[in-house]
């Protein structure tokens, strides 16, 4: 969004003189009918600072989920259980992603991880220290909150803000808002466990989970939540062609059944805990806290490494570009081992190369020749079937909020609070090398870690005021915030990322010799791209609501924020519901938001293998300050800024309520990675002419340089490279159905059956540098439709689940470019029925996906050996059936 140089100064003075204002109101709120809205039923929820009697009383669109429904599905992560619920919440399973496997990115109403805020009990939740790099088109690079780290036990209830709400919240909130309510129960408990499978025989779940609560005086709680859970991976794979090539040539050191692996990531150690108090200290005030500590691990895997297409590690090409085998020498010098460098891979020839009448037998002689000499190697000895690295991350969360909250003479409200958050992830490999440092190499590295810490104190002043002309007191709430927010990429080992080896004289080093440095698939963090680097903001706010009239509601929020190196923002809400009968209102609201790019996003280097011509190919993310990046045009970030509204209807139908919503999201100058340049043709030959049209480099030695300067060393294969910018725009507009109708199919017993429905869709207004794949991620990468019908029907000693899922079609560009896969709707089928034996224990039988339903299969899965297409929202699990007792006291 543009930045603005100060807020009106009227406005200014009108917001700190406000609070004063409201302490020397003369005359208390009166008890009034009008105000009976909130002395009813003082619940507070997202998306308002006024208590109101339920979410259909709301001015904005807002689904409340129950903790006891939101458990009842055969989902066991929060993310995962939240999609299920939830058409608008988006999240995919994220097999082989890197970073998004272990945070995996989830946003609202087909936008982004980032753009979506989380709260807790109503306080911004910490974003995770990942950036998911691949995050499925959608949340490709964005930088979001871990919901993983919340456990259902601790759930009261979690709100849904189906609505823009960066004016009440900051930045993040273009989308929406989640707030997880944390329990407060004083007395009693639960102790659940679960036992999982996939129909497949894989993917088995263990989970351990509890909740306690206890009292703190007379009127205060202390409550207390852990869970545990392991969850090994799956594998909807089929085995690769080139793979299997290998294995028909009689090479059986290949990995089987699958060379590449394509399913759940292996989830172990999965640790959860949460604490929720309030104790109140005399008078009207309260103090509380609230907090959490997780842990968990996890591992995925990269693509295979074929001993005939490795390049830098198996495979090079000569003079000519023919595939030759990479030879290492480990002479002195690394030039006098007279070691062959024209060792043909025949299995890759089309034609034989000149002078080689039969190139298999030149290949073997070559190969007795190397095998009998000390000096040469081949890394085929150390990996002959190939190897496909194993990434693990080992993720470590904790946050704290202390507040005081409470009421002085007059009914001013006041709630000051000071909340910390850390989340850190380390990242580990396996059954990998680092080819620059020889036959010496460790095959499993430390990489190093991102640690993401953020350090919040607000202050809101908050009053009913009485107008005699309005139909309810004006609900007046003012505040100030102050945030910092830091991100840390901490260096790995140095075996990860150093390019020098044992070999080599006079500064000739292995690298030279065309072998690839740093650990392979994911190079270490080194000391260049390592660093720390913090923000500072801070915020006022203005939120204004009221009944005009008895029918009448309108709702006002105006909030200024200031972020160091970035300026300022500003956002503006108007929302309004008017009761057109007893069983019809109808509401609607038009704001402007911002979204602030993340500390991360502004400083963080990746280097990463992607796939370039049909090959692994490096590809690095350059800091916008990087040399490289400022000759290929990166310009400063600034916030993303949003344009929405939405208009909907709330109505009763005999014992039905029905909700219909309209929204549409306009945001400019989103935050995302440039198109990928591609360094070898903007590196002409030596001496060759400078194009600062093309941004083209005097030499190759002058890239080289300026690589270097860029925190990559030059040693490394880096062909491709990219940088955050604010890049393009994006238009989306959507619906969402809401239905709930009680049913009596028993006396004496509750029934229920609910309709939960989205359609939205995503066009790229401006694409920028854009290319044409990132564009149809964008637009189709997602469903434009979801929904789900459930039916339950409860008991005195059983109760029943019946859910019907719907996912519509999308499309895909897997893995590779040029490889589209369209993958059609499907249709899935929950079932849940539980017994309850004695009035404290309840057993439960499940079966997710009961009919083991599997998405389109992939028609390329021949080349990257995944068998259904990777993004698939419904994900490639299958069938899985469940077990689960639950003992409350």
């Amino acid at each position: 969004m543009r930045a603005r140089a100060r807020p009106m100064p009227r406005l200014r003075r009108a917001a700190a003189l406000l609070p004063a204002a409201m302490l020397a109101a003369a005359a208390p709120p009166p008890a009034a009918a009008a105000e009976g809205a909130e002395a009813e039923n003082p619940v507070r929820t997202v998306g308002s600072r006024r208590a109101h009697r339920g979410a259909g009383g709301l001015l904005s669109p807002v689904d409340v989920i129950a903790g006891r429904d939101f458990a009842r599905q055969g989902r066991s992560e929060t993310t995962d259980m939240l999609r299920q619920l939830l058409p608008s919440y988006n999240v995919h399973a994220h097999p082989n992603s890197d970073e998004a496997s272990t945070v995996r990115p989830a946003g609202l109403r087909g936008l982004a991880a980032d753009q979506m805020l989380v709260l807790v009990n109503g306080r911004r939740r910490h974003r995770s220290a990942v950036i998911s790099f691949t995050g499925s088109g959608v949340h490709d690079d964005a930088h979001g909150p871990d919901v993983g780290a919340i456990p259902a036990i601790a759930l009261q209830r979690i709100e849904v803000l189906r609505d823009g709400a960066a004016a009440r919240y900051g930045s993040d909130a273009i989308a929406g808002a989640v707030n997880f309510v944390l329990k407060e129960a004083a007395e009693g408990g639960v102790v659940e466990t679960r036992f999982g499978q996939s129909y497949a025989g894989d993917g088995e779940e263990r989970q351990l989970s509890a909740n306690l609560g206890l009292p703190l005086g007379e009127r205060g709680f202390l409550n207390l939540s852990g869970d545990w859970k392991e969850r090994a991976a799956t594998a909807r794979s089929v085995q690769r062609a080139d793979a299997q090539a290998l294995i028909d040539a009689g090479n059986m050191a290949v990995e089987r059944p699958y060379a590449q692996v394509w399913g759940q990531p292996d989830l172990g150690d999965d640790w959860k805990g949460f604490v929720n108090l309030a104790a109140p200290l005399g008078g009207r005030a309260e103090l509380y806290a609230f907090g959490n500590h997780a842990e968990r691990r996890t591992e995925s895997g990269f693509f295979y490494r074929n001993p005939d297409y490795g390049r830098g590690i198996f495979a090079a090409a000569d003079a000519d570009g023919l595939p030759v085998r990479l030879v290492g020498d480990r002479s002195p010098d690394g030039r006098s081992g007279n070691c062959p460098d024209d060792v043909y891979i025949a299995a890759r020839l089309d034609a034989a190369p000149p002078g080689v009448a039969d190139p298999a037998a030149h290949e073997a002689a070559r190969l007795r020749t190397i095998a009998r000499s000390d000096n040469c190697f081949l890394f085929s000895e150390r990996y002959p079937g190939g190897f496909r690295p194993k990434l693990r991350g080992k993720l470590t969360d904790w946050a704290g909020t202390l507040g005081l909250r409470g009421e002085l003479a007059g009914g001013l409200r006041y709630d000051l609070a000071a909340s910390y958050g850390e989340n850190e992830v380390e990242f580990f490999l396996r059954d990998s090398l680092n080819a620059s440092l020889g036959p010496a190499t460790p095959t499993a590295f430390r990489l190093g870690a991102n640690i993401q810490t953020e350090e919040g104190l607000s202050l809101e002043l908050s009053r009913p005021l009485a107008v005699a002309a309005l139909a309810s007191p004006v609900h007046v709430a003012v505040g100030l915030e102050w945030r910092r927010e830091e991100f840390e990429i901490a260096p790995g080992e140095p075996d990860s990322w150093r390019a020098a080896g044992p070999f080599g004289a006079a500064g000739r080093s292995l690298a030279e010799q065309g072998f690839t440095v740093g650990a392979n698939g994911f190079p270490g963090f080194g000391p260049a791209t390592a660093g720390r680097w913090a923000r500072s903001s801070h915020a006022r706010y203005l939120d204004l609501e009221a009944d005009l009239t008895p029918a009448f509601a309108l709702g006002a929020a105006l909030r200024w924020e200031d972020f160091d190196g970035l300026g300022t923002a500003t956002a503006w809400q108007l929302s309004g519901r008017y009761r057109a009968h007893d069983a019809l209102r109808l509401r609607g609201g038009w704001q402007e938001g911002y979204r602030a790019p993340t500390v991360g996003q502004r400083n963080i280097s990746n280097l990463a293998t992607g796939i370039v011509d049909g090959r692994p190919a490096q590809s690095g993310l350059l800091r916008g300050s990087a040399p490289v990046a400022r000759a290929l045009g990166s310009g400063r970030l600034r916030p993303e800024r949003s344009d929405s509204f939405t208009v909907g209807a709330v109505a009763e139908i005999a014992a039905a309520e029905v909700s219909l919503d309209y929204f549409r999201i306009a945001v400019d100058g989103r935050i995302a990675p440039s198109r990928l340049f591609d360094l070898d043709a903007l590196a002409p030959a030596a001496g060759a002419a400078y194009d600062p049209g093309r941004h083209a480099w005097r030499s190759r030695e002058a890239l080289r340089a300026d690589i270097e300067a860029s925190g990559f060393s030059r040693d490394w294969w880096l062909s491709r490279v990219r940088f955050y910018e604010n890049g393009f725009d994006t238009r989306t507009r959507g619906l969402d159905l809401r239905a709930a109708l009680p049913l009596a199919l028993r006396d004496g017993e509750e029934s229920r059956l609910a309709l939960a429905a989205g359609w939205a869709k995503t066009r790229v207004s401006r694409r920028g540098r854009l290319d044409d794949r990132r564009v149809e991620r964008l637009e189709r990468g997602l469903p434009r439709f979801r929904g789900h019908l459930t039916l339950t029907h409860d008991a005195e000693r059983w109760r029943a689940l019946a859910r019907v899922n719907y996912h519509g079609n999308a499309l895909e560009h897997h893995v590779a470019r040029g490889l589209r896969v369209r993958y059609g709707a499907e249709v899935t089928l929950d079932l849940e029925l539980g017994f309850r034996p004695a009035p404290a224990l309840e057993l439960a039988l499940g079966a997710d996906n009961a009919f083991d339903n599997r998405p389109d299969e992939n028609p390329y899965g021949y080349a990257w050996g995944s068998r259904y297409a990777i993004s698939a929202p419904m994900g490639a699990r299958g069938g899985f059936y469940y077990a689960r007792a639950r003992c409350e006291f």
